[in-house]
C-alpha cells in the first residue's frame, strides 16, 4: 500500500519561498515517476513539475526558473523548492506517483496521490 504525505505549505508574501516535502510510505521511490501538481479554486488540476525514474525532470512553463523538483531515494522523499512565488501560484499542491506513466503531464497517469498542502501567496 502506497501512501504519500505532503507537508511544507503555508502563507508567504509574493517573492517569498517555500519548500514542499512528500514522503512516500510503502513503495520504492526510485522506480516510480513522481510529480507535483496543483489545483486552484475553480480550476483543473495541473502539472507543476515531474521527475521520472531515470532522473529526467520537466516543469510547467509558468514555474520554469523558479521551482526545482528533487528526490532523495534513500529517504523516499520528494521535494519542491519554490522561489519567487507569485500570486498565481496560490493553490493546493499535491504529490503524485505512478509506476507506468507515459505522459507525465496527465493527472490520470498517476496512481497515487497525497492529501495536498495549501500554498497561499499574498
Amino acid at each position: 500500500h502506497v501512501q504519500l504525505v505532503e507537508s511544507g505549505g503555508g502563507s508567504v508574501p509574493a517573492g517569498g519561498s517555500l519548500t514542499l516535502t512528500c514522503v512516500n510510505i510503502g513503495a520504492t521511490y526510485s522506480s516510480y515517476c513522481m510529480g507535483w501538481f496543483r489545483q486552484a479554486p475553480g480550476k483543473e488540476r495541473e502539472g507543476v513539475a515531474t521527475e521520472d525514474s531515470d532522473g529526467s525532470v520537466d516543469y510547467a512553463d509558468s514555474v520554469k526558473g523558479r521551482f526545482t523538483i528533487s528526490k532523495d531515494n534513500a529517504r523516499n522523499t520528494l521535494y519542491l523548492q519554490m522561489n519567487s512565488l507569485k500570486l498565481e501560484d496560490t493553490a493546493m499542491y499535491y504529490c503524485a506517483s505512478g509506476r507506468y506513466v507515459a505522459d507525465r503531464t496527465l493527472v490520470s497517469e498517476y496512481e497515487y496521490w497525497g492529501q495536498g498542502t495549501q500554498v497561499t501567496v499574498s
